[in-house]
């Protein structure tokens, strides 16, 4: 598939042009995963078995030659809460949930040396760089994250730091598609707050009061609503839900399902 992300391993979809900045998407495949985990799970909060999901996570440490001793892992919950990383977070999350950056979907730091690693089934990763600054960040955006704008809250950070938002680039990774992702009234009520412009092109009703929702769509022009410009912003067009030998999906796979990985770190 021609996409934004290159498959460099059956384990790991890379962008490569950011230069100086790693920035991966795990897949399902090449772990030591079974069952509704098989096989490269490395999500610790799915009732996996820690040891394996930690064996996954090291294999794939190994791939990117990062230690995981310098990855930062959170307690994702579908809110907006951002925490700024420094190498004092390093190794936070890696080894047992409970060690993870607590009620956190958004992770950035300038520091060098770091790994940022959020975890997926069908959300949107967003990637933020600022080369001029040398600001990375990732953050997670279910449809609640979305709709609550982590993407504006991101930048809304990023601003405080001294950073423009015209010097902002973000990549919107794989994730589940409007093609899969059917919500109802009152998530889009929710999508006609967020957004200042009509928001009517990002959904369509596919029956009474189902819609069909663009959650990637709907984060680039929240981006652009924030300030990034839109000519730095990528957009893959991996759909989670649509590639079941590639990626887990929460809704394809009825809950029970692994979890994918977004890693940014400098290299």
């Amino acid at each position: 598939m021609n996409d934004i992300f290159r498959q460099a391993s059956e384990s790991l979809l890379l962008f490569d042009q950011w230069e100086h900045v790693v920035v991966a998407f795990t897949t399902k495949r090449g772990g030591v995963s079974t069952g509704p985990f098989a096989t490269l799970n490395v999500g610790m909060h799915v009732q996996d078995d820690q040891t394996v999901v930690y064996h996954n996570r090291k294999k794939v440490a190994d791939e990117l030659n990062v230690s995981l001793d310098r990855w930062v892992c959170a307690d994702q919950v579908h809110g907006v809460h951002i925490e700024k990383v420094t190498n004092e977070h390093a190794g936070k999350g890696v080894r047992t949930y409970d060690t993870a950056l607590p009620h956190t979907d958004g992770l950035y730091t300038n520091e060098q040396g770091i790994m940022l690693a959020l975890c997926f089934a069908d959300c949107v990763p967003l990637y933020f760089f600022a080369p001029n600054k040398k600001w990375i960040g990732v953050a997670h955006a279910g449809w609640k994250g979305t709709v609550h704008n982590i993407a504006g809250e991101m930048v809304k950070r990023w601003n405080e730091e001294g950073v423009d938002a015209r010097d902002i680039h973000v990549v919107i990774g794989p994730s589940i598609g409007r093609c899969c992702y059917v919500v109802d009234d009152r998530v889009i009520e929710f999508v006609q707050k967020a957004l200042v412009n009509s928001p009517q092109s990002l959904y369509n009703e596919t029956s009474k009061g189902q819609y069909a929702l663009d959650l990637k769509e709907m984060n680039k022009q929240l981006l652009q609503q924030a300030g990034v410009p839109s000519e730095h912003i990528a957009v893959s067009s991996y759909c989670t839900s649509c590639e079941p030998s590639l990626f887990f999906s929460h809704r394809r796979d009825d809950g029970k399902t692994g979890r994918m990985m977004a890693l940014i770190g400098w290299r």
